[in-house]
């Protein structure tokens, strides 16, 4: 969010009516909460679009976002809204797949209210705020051998006080319980302004627990004696209805009232999703790890037969039994499927990962042996293996953890949608459910990639459902009311993990009837008489059909593009809709994407937030203008280009691309509108080529203060210099020894490499023809087009890369290879190219022969000399995105380079990003993050690597060190040895 945004709501806007409570003026309320807050109050279109969707198929539009700066705002905040009569929609992560946290006035707890306050390890317990990620908890935790026993795959971005909200789970309920089963406390706010303390039970009578509340003054004895007034009224009926197993998470955990669960009014706020009260504050019980853990994944040719087997497994008592299948793992990058058999997958089209824990790991060990005796006896089918090495183990739950966002999209490319994504019954009935739903899925037509908690009965799924047209919104209706009739048939919940929302609150009558409604009704009356907390949910709810997010015009618009969008069938607003808000570009560290987001912690900034806004450019309704959208423009501008979320995402969101699209129509035909950096370093190439001709005046020039000052670049940074004898013209001078018996192979000379660092296309040089290969360079300089396309430069890009494509056409002709040193470059010529001009087989052919330099050593066959040492290495964002590093780590590993690969991401340099006057800070912050103090901390004995200029740019300004290209490393160690016999290729 802007800093203009957070004062943009002060213009008064008409009064809207909610059926939930009175009529409100937005202008008047946004002037109070901006009187009284110091964070952010915004109702600008940009702020307002943000926040319309979360992980959900739904699209509503808030009337104003409220960022508070801390839990005492975050009070005042819910206060002042509900006071006024609007609706409060708390929010944390945004990752609901119910749709239950849009509309209304949202409030972000996520951003500000996210302190872990206290975490006693001797009373296992942690009191922390609502907006605390759950992977932050667990870090806390861990030195201490406890963790938080709910543990959702979202964890990376899921907050405490969503998970409380919805009563999360994740893969180790089935032995730790759901997130009410590990809550101590709340500090609630009530619509009134009411401030409360609402425990678990401990030693005491229950009789005395509820004597206690009703004492009490004012508001709070009157609620709890209402409260209780209510389960006397209706014990019967909630003792027959409610807590019938674990996952029957729909509607209000009304069984916690009741007198033999002592009266639980603090688990009955979990899963009552923000419509009785907001968390200011949680006491949550740790719980302790096990000291060991193996586990035991399971085979079975499809879904229904690994289910029959869960009655057998639960009785070995495992610690996860979580279950995936062919159709997703397929999906897989081809590393991650190759790694994920090589860690122990077995044969099978259906897997169940069984991890079961110990004392040690003999007896973790012996425990699954006894288990998989017990399978066999039973006549199971399964194949098995046993993992106990920790890495391999994270290879296999990578399967798992990836899954939600996977079964997005069918193999065939196809979209799949949530809507009926978490139901859940009996674990014993689960073998009858997974047939059932298997002849409605085909009764309509329709299928989907399945995966889920298989030891508590719960199988999330992602189905084809067609929600862009009136037939396909009938079917999936029809389908969801017939799943809903199996699933109430046996004894199931509509929602076991995700809650109601608007994707199930409307099938509540058919699961609990009309009397089990009315008790939602009352109770929520109690809780919140003017009906002002996050209204529509569980009680009146909106059709489970209406406000769908792709049922607008964006769906029919086909906007002329550069790019190709070949995977999302040449479709630009296809491709925004892989967005679909799972939020693992909102994860607070590790992993590449989203290296701007990690700094701010803003949604503006992460991947989700501007695919966000892009929809919405495409919707038109709030962000009005289209390719000249500065709301769009704006969310894009801190987005390095780093190509992090094309890998890291799991429905491979391709913001570089969708960037470079959007600045090129957004500056069409007015040039002059353009920053200055895109004409500085978005013309680079030129420019370097013009410096050739006198290297030293160029330097000399570029390190004025006002040269930089009118290219747009920070006066922090020293530009790099221009290198005194290009590359190329020390390719043509030297004295060439030999052709190399191995046969031709082009080294790409990037602009990089050429002029800026022609010490590394020297190094390369000694090293391939050390291998045996004789290198060529192409005949005519030859550029990628990369800077042009960072800078959203198409059509210059595109005539670039096809006089390029031109010049190398004889080479791609004979076959010969293409060795990159620049993995951003490479990278434009393995994937940009293509996409830029699809349909030209030069571009097509480029590609496929262009190699990493690694890559291709690797495949060579060629021993490598015996480097040794320790090395730190960086990995370039592009290579990771883009290319691969495994070839690079083999190299290593075979050169004897110990090599430490820190989780650091995108370097903040990012080609031209972190040169830029107004991105110079964040760039630094980027470095700091992880990389740079890493290097700082090295030994120096040992070796910094990063292939990528940028990389050894950003290392170079914020350190002392100097880092070095693979390439350099092994021509230092040839030279050292110059008479070493080769390896004949094998």
């Amino acid at each position: 969010m802007t800093a203009e945004s957070r004062h943009a709501a002060g213009q008064s806007q008409p009064a809207v009516r909610r059926a939930a409570g009175p009529e409100y003026d937005v202008g008047r309320l946004a002037a109070e909460l901006q009187r009284e807050l110091r964070g952010v109050v915004a109702a600008d279109a940009g702020s307002r679009a943000l926040y319309a969707v979360d992980g959900s198929n739904y699209r509503v539009m808030p009337e104003l976002v409220v960022v508070p700066a801390d839990r005492e705002e975050l009070a005042a905040a819910v206060a002042l809204v509900a006071g006024a009569g609007a609706p409060v929609t708390l929010r944390g992560g945004g990752t609901s797949m119910a749709g239950n946290a849009i509309g209304g006035v949202v409030i972000d707890a996520s951003r500000h209210v996210n302190r872990i306050l206290d975490l006693d390890a001797e009373a296992r317990q942690a009191v922390v705020e609502p907006g605390v990620v759950l992977t932050d908890l667990l870090a806390a935790a861990k030195p201490f051998g406890l963790a938080f026993g709910a543990d959702p795959s979202s964890g990376s971005r899921a907050t405490l006080g969503g998970m409380i909200a919805n009563n999360a789970c994740g893969a180790h309920s089935v032995a730790w319980g759901t997130t009410a089963d590990n809550l101590r406390s709340l500090d609630l706010i009530l619509a009134d302004g009411t401030t409360l303390t609402v425990e678990t039970p401990g030693t005491e009578e229950t009789a005395v627990r509820r004597a206690a509340g009703a004492g009490r003054p004012g508001r709070e004895g009157e609620l709890h004696r209402a409260l209780q007034a209510f389960v006397d009224r209706n014990e019967l009926l909630i003792s027959r209805r409610f807590g019938q197993f674990s996952r029957q998470i729909s509607g209000y955990a009304l069984h916690r009232l009741l007198p033999e669960n002592g009266y639980d009014v603090a688990r009955l706020l979990c899963g009552s999703e923000g419509g009785f009260a907001a968390t200011l504050q949680a006491t949550v019980a740790l719980t302790p790890l096990p000291a060991a853990k193996v586990l035991c994944v399971l085979g079975f040719g499809n879904s229904i037969t690994s289910a029959d087997c869960v009655p057998v497994v639960l009785r070995h008592r495992p610690l996860t039994m979580e279950s995936i299948n062919s159709d997703l793992v397929e999906r897989l990058p081809a590393e991650v499927r190759d790694a994920a058999v090589r860690a122990g997958l077995p044969a099978g089209r259906a897997w169940l990962l069984v991890e079961l824990g110990g004392p040690d790991q003999a007896s973790a060990a012996i425990a699954a042996e006894k288990m998989l005796e017990e399978l066999r006896d039973s006549g199971s089918p399964a194949t098995a293996s046993l993992v106990t090495e920790p890495a391999a183990q994270g290879v296999l739950w990578r399967c798992r953890t990836d899954a939600a966002g996977l079964a997005t999209r069918r193999a065939d490319g196809a979209e799949a949608w949530g809507g009926w994504e978490d139901a859940a019954v009996p674990p014993e009935r689960l073998g009858a459910y997974l047939r059932g739903l298997e002849e409605v899925l085909a009764r309509h037509g329709l299928s989907g990639a399945s995966y889920g908690h298989f030891g508590e009965g719960c199988m999330h799924m992602r189905i084809d459902f067609d929600l862009l047209s009136r037939r396909g919104v009938a079917t999936y209706r029809e389908f969801v009311e017939q799943a809903t009739d199996l699933v109430v048939e046996l004894g199931g919940s509509v929602s076991g993990e995700h809650g109601d929302g608007r994707a199930r609150s409307e099938l509540l009558s058919r699961m609990y009837g009309a009397d089990g409604v009315r008790l939602f009704a009352e109770l929520k009356q109690i809780w919140d008489p003017t009906g002002v907390m996050n209204p529509g949910m569980i009680v009146d709810p909106p059709r489970l059909d209406a406000d769908l997010r792709h049922d607008g015009p964006a769906k029919d618009r086909k906007l002329l593009t550069v790019f190709s969008y070949e995977n999302d069938n040449h479709d630009f607003a296809q491709a925004q809709r892989r967005c679909v808000g799972i939020g693992k570009c909102r994860q607070s560290s590790g992993g590449v994407m989203c290296p701007s987001y990690q700094v701010t912690r803003e949604e503006l900034h992460s991947t989700r937030g501007r695919a966000h806004l892009l929809w919405e450019m495409l919707e038109g309704d709030v962000v009005t203008d289209g390719w000249r959208s500065t709301e769009v423009r704006d969310a894009l501008d801190l987005c390095l280009s780093c190509k992090g979320c094309l890998s890291d995402c799991p429905v491979n969101v391709d913001m570089a691309t969708y960037k470079a699209e959007f600045t090129h129509h957004h500056y069409a035909r007015r040039p002059w509108a353009r920053p200055l950096s895109h004409w500085s370093m978005g013309w680079l190439p030129l420019w370097s080529r013009l410096a050739k001709r006198a290297p030293r005046l160029a330097n000399r020039f570029s390190r004025l203060r006002l040269v930089k000052r009118f290219g747009g670049i920070a006066t922090e940074r020293d530009v790099p210099e221009f290198a005194t004898q290009t590359f190329t013209d020390w390719f043509v001078a030297r004295s060439k020894q030999s052709r190399g018996p191995r046969g031709k192979v082009v080294l790409w000379p990037d602009t990089f490499t050429n002029h800026l660092s022609p010490e590394v296309g020297r190094a390369a040089v000694e090293v391939l023809e050390a291998a045996g290969f004789d290198v060529v360079l192409p005949d005519k300089p030859v550029c990628c087009g990369l800077t042009w396309i960072s800078t959203g430069q198409l059509g210059v890009a595109k005539r670039v890369i096809e006089r390029s494509l031109a010049i190398l056409a004889p080479h791609l002709a004979a076959g010969t290879p293409i060795v990159g040193l620049e993995p951003s470059c490479t990278a434009a010529l393995r994937q940009d190219a293509p996409d830029l001009l699809a349909g030209n087989p030069l571009a097509t052919a480029a590609a496929s022969s262009t190699y990493t330099f690694a890559e291709f050593l690797s495949r060579s066959g060629w021993e490598p000399p015996q480097v040794g040492g320790e090395a730190l290495v960086q990995t370039h964002c592009h290579q990771h995105a883009v290319l691969g590093f495994d070839a690079d780590k083999a190299l290593m590993a075979a050169a004897g380079i110990n090599a430490s690969i820190p989780d650091s991401g995108c370097c903040g340099l990012a080609g031209n990003f972190g040169f830029e006057r107004d991105h110079y800070a964040i760039s630094k912050s980027i470095g700091e993050r992880v990389l740079l103090p890493a290097v700082r901390a090295a030994s120096p004995a040992t070796a910094v690597i990063a292939d990528g200029f940028s990389c050894r740019t950003q290392i170079a300004h914020g350190t002392t060190r100097r880092a070095t290209h693979l390439a350099e490393l092994l021509a230092a160690t040839l030279r050292d040895a110059p008479d070493r016999p080769q390896r004949a290729p094998e």
